[in-house]
């Protein structure tokens, strides 16, 4: 049989361009340079050689992603093929690789010093900073062989589609289906598995009870005598609350008066199997001690693992005289930065469980016998304290005073005062209705803001550092500038911080889970605060700057 001489032959499809698994591109290598060298720029706390090169190989794999996906589309509008680049151009960017990068590392460890001596910090490791490239490589070429085994993949689910589909279809089905399985493997195996292993080594952890705590003598603290919470089932944070605290001697050799013994209820996770009825049971031991019968009566929303900051609710017993009552409760087992990411309902379930059945209590009292009733909480404590109301008047008209501190960006009335401020006002310390119920401040001691404003009846004040993280942590920080970075610094931020797409996002993701580690005043360490801003929002009488300064040494930890 032959062929007719005018009929063209059939062509063979070109076979696809395997990828070699550790071939680098040109662009791609452009990108990745230009995103490490910048991730060695301040963000809001020092960072040590381990977690900076961490944070270098990041942005580093996401900067060879944006290159290779901007050569794509030059090419696409080019209408040309890739080209091979020369030895010449590779050459250049070896010479600018070496000195960029150097550049950029003198410069982070200059800004690192500066950023240190801001804070007092003094730890610096040598070793750590020239591990840092090495790092920075190790998590860049992990990063993407697993981008290219996803490619890989990509390309073997549409060579399978493609025998019963179009190629485009085939592709565009094939691409979403390994951006799923790639999500649900790392939201579902990967991460939701950490959180069950951190989930099970907690909650082995919470049997313990912390050293130097032991099991009250007295009824009036949940875990004593009478109670109506077993020791056992308060978990590691509610023994350590219930166990400690200023005795009524203490207090009053403070405040040079009769001092009460203060009153703390709890309720752990194995107190009660449900958020209901474990407030219910802490309610009701916190009546049984008699703690609606107190001047002051505090509801304190914990952190995810049922930690109260002891400098919280120590300020509020000495400012009261030990007239007071605090009750609180715990909700998961897992540490505060991970219970801050993955256990936020939970958070609010419990804060508004817990008010709710405190006010129901606290409303069927006259008016003449009801204690004044305060809220606070830090951290993802501020998030649940906060669900129990609806705005600023609901604050104002079921509470005396609120105190919250370091509040997570995501926290609903937060980001509500914060983004109808009045004009002018800055980010990191806004004015809310002219500061008449609420205000913010990063330092009690030199005013609450506006100072020249009427602050009558109940105040409402948050305690935020302008270098927390956990204040100003994101999803938005990737693709667009917040307010507080475009704005003045705070005092304890380097002004040359800037924000730059994806690069600021994964830098303050890293600060979380070192937002305690730094002196107190700074990142999301709230002690001393606690006493200037207790003291303006409960009012007591009686007490000098002088006196002031010796409570903030009571409750500030030694170094």
């Amino acid at each position: 049989m032959t062929r007719d001489p005018q009929v063209p032959p059939l062509q063979e499809p070109a076979p696809r361009t395997r990828h070699r698994l550790f071939h680098l591109t040109l662009p791609g290598c452009w990108g990745a340079l230009v995103l490490a060298c910048l991730s060695f720029t301040p963000s809001l706390l020092p960072r040590g050689g381990i977690l900076q090169g961490l944070i270098c190989g990041i942005t580093a794999a996401i900067g060879y992603g944006i290159g290779v996906l901007a050569a794509y589309v030059w090419r696409a509008f080019a209408d040309r093929d890739p080209r091979s680049p020369s030895r010449r151009s590779w050459l250049v960017l070896l010479v600018c690789a070496i000195v960029l990068f150097a550049l950029a590392f003198g410069l982070g460890q200059y800004w690192q010093h500066e950023i240190r001596r801001l804070m007092g910090v003094t730890d610096y490791s040598v070793i750590g900073a020239v591990a840092s490239p090495f790092v920075a490589a190790l998590v860049f070429w992990l990063l993407l062989l697993v981008g290219r085994g996803l490619r890989r993949v990509f390309h073997w689910v549409a060579d399978l589609l493609d025998r019963w589909t179009g190629p485009r279809a085939a592709r565009v089905v094939g691409w979403l289906l390994v951006v799923g399985l790639a999500w649900s493997v790392f939201s579902g195996l990967l991460l939701g598995g950490f959180v069950n292993v951190a989930n099970e080594a907690f909650s082995v952890r919470d049997t313990q009870t912390p050293e130097g705590v032991h099991q009250p003598t007295t009824v009036l603290r949940s875990g004593g005598p009478g109670s109506l919470v077993p020791w056992d089932t308060l978990g590691r944070q509610g023994r350590a609350f219930t166990g400690s605290g200023p005795s009524a001697g203490e207090i009053g050799a403070f405040t040079h008066r009769t001092a009460q013994e203060p009153i703390r209820a709890y309720a752990g996770l194995s107190t009660s199997g449900d958020t209901e009825s474990r407030a219910e049971r802490a309610v009701a031991d916190l009546e049984r001690a008699g703690g609606f019968k107190r001047a002051n009566l505090l509801v304190m929303t914990t952190t995810g693992s049922g930690w109260v900051d002891p400098a919280a609710v120590d300020s509020f017993e000495y400012l009261g005289n030990g007239d007071s009552a605090t009750v609180a409760m715990q909700y998961s087992y897992l540490p505060s930065w991970l219970s801050y990411l993955v256990d936020q309902s939970k958070a609010r379930e419990a804060g508004r469980q817990l008010f709710d059945a405190v006010y129901d209590k606290w409303s069927k009292l006259p008016q003449d016998q009801r204690p004044r009733l305060f809220v606070a909480g830090e951290s993802l404590g501020s998030f649940g304290g906060e669900t129990a109301f609806s705005g600023e008047y609901d604050l104002r008209n079921r509470t005396a005073g609120t105190l919250f501190a370091g509040p997570p960006n995501f926290n609903t009335l937060f980001r509500e005062f914060s983004d109808h401020r009045q004009a002018g006002s800055p980010e990191i310390e806004p004015v809310y209705k002219d500061g008449r119920t609420v205000r913010f401040t990063d330092d009690p001691t030199a005013g609450i803001p506006p100072a020249d404003r009427p602050w009558d009846g109940t105040r409402v004040l948050y305690l935020m550092h302008p270098s927390d993280p956990i204040v100003w942590w994101s999803p938005s920080l990737a693709l667009s500038e917040p307010d507080w970075i475009g704005q003045a610094p705070g005092k304890d931020v380097l002004g040359a911080m800037v924000w730059m797409p994806f690069v600021t996002f994964w830098q303050v993701t890293a600060d979380l889970p070192f937002s305690t580690g730094v002196p107190d005043g700074h990142g999301h360490t709230y002690k001393a605060a606690y006493v200037d801003g207790w003291n303006a929002v409960m009012r007591p009488t009686g007490f000098t700057a002088q006196d002031l300064d010796r409570l903030r040494d009571i409750v500030r930890p030694a170094p």
